[in-house]
């Protein structure tokens, strides 16, 4: 599989200036999922926000406080989403600090209705790296506004990848999360991922003329416009691919995933099939499509 990055090679545990007062330290959690690793920001010159703080990796928690130089403390901590590569180490950074951690709220906060239903009757799987003992101890709200001595940064609700994902917009540029970045599109496996929901965050954030995105993963996204419109492009050829599958016959997520994503490893079909599974949710939600029955991970679905 080709390096979709491979200029981003930064070092595990070192604090990188990004720009005057923005650091990055890379987390040691690299895998197929999260790319290198967990970019852990941390955000101002006195009071330090620390952004996404990843996993509960004592290399890596060690490594942000040996980055707090002299006269600077942890004044916040923000967590994107509740996922066990961005938010189990503010716990422990939290009792080490002091500093109150900030999130959208629990993991199922935010979830559609349709999600909150698949979710109760729990035949649709998902879960995936869900950190379930997340809870913020101070809930932010879409347009809220947290500050440090120097810095500034607005909360955005942008569900999707999931229910309770945040985004964080600083001086024109974005700490985007898992919702947006460049070197991959992001997994929606229901009931947590929701692709309505994430289209519509997508287009959310168009509407805005950003200077940069800082992602959860992977390098800067330089060119945030295109980037969100190359996504939001192959979602919908993602869809219409579906909707062409179909044509065929009735189909489940999984068949469907291995007829589509032609080039994917073997070992990401399950993921991939999981996006696939969102798509003909939001497909029925929509009725372009309908389930064969009750709702479930190995559903067929028929095009309407």
């Amino acid at each position: 599989m080709t390096d979709p990055q491979p200029e981003f090679r930064p070092l595990p545990g070192q604090a990188e200036e990004l720009t005057q007062g923005l650091r990055r330290i890379l987390a040691p959690n690299p895998s197929p999922m999260t790319f290198r690793g967990t970019n852990t920001y941390l955000l101002g010159t006195r009071d330090l926000a620390v952004i996404d703080p990843g996993p509960e990796d004592q290399a890596h928690l060690a490594a942000i406080a040996d980055a707090c130089q002299s006269g600077q403390h942890i004044s916040h901590i923000l967590v994107t989403h509740a996922h066990l590569d961005h938010s189990p180490a503010a716990r422990a950074l939290s009792r080490t600090t002091g500093a109150p951690v900030y999130g959208f709220g629990p993991p199922e906060a935010g979830r559609s209705a349709i999600m909150q239903v698949l979710a109760a009757e729990g035949r649709v799987g998902g879960g995936e790296g869900v950190d379930g003992d997340f809870l913020p101890d101070r809930l932010l709200a879409d347009g809220d506004t947290v500050s440090g001595s120097d810095w500034t940064v607005t909360a955005l609700h942008t569900p999707g990848h999931m229910a309770n994902h945040l985004s964080f917009a600083w001086q024109g540029a974005l700490f985007s999360g898992d919702l947006v970045m460049g070197w991959a599109s992001s997994l929606v496996s229901p009931p947590d991922g929701d692709l309505g929901a994430f289209m519509t965050s997508l287009r959310r954030l168009a509407q805005t003329d950003w200077r940069v995105f800082f992602p959860g993963h992977g390098a800067p996204v330089v060119d945030p416009a295109a980037r969100l419109q190359a996504l939001l492009a192959h979602r919908q050829a993602r869809e219409a691919a579906i909707l062409a599958a179909l044509q065929d016959g009735p189909a489940d997520a999984a068949t469907l995933a291995r007829r589509i994503y032609h080039d994917t490893p073997a070992a990401l079909l399950p993921a991939a099939a999981r996006n696939v599974l969102a798509h003909l949710i939001d497909l029925s939600e929509k009725s372009f499509a309908a389930p064969d029955g009750p709702l479930t991970s190995t559903t067929r679905f028929t095009r309407r």
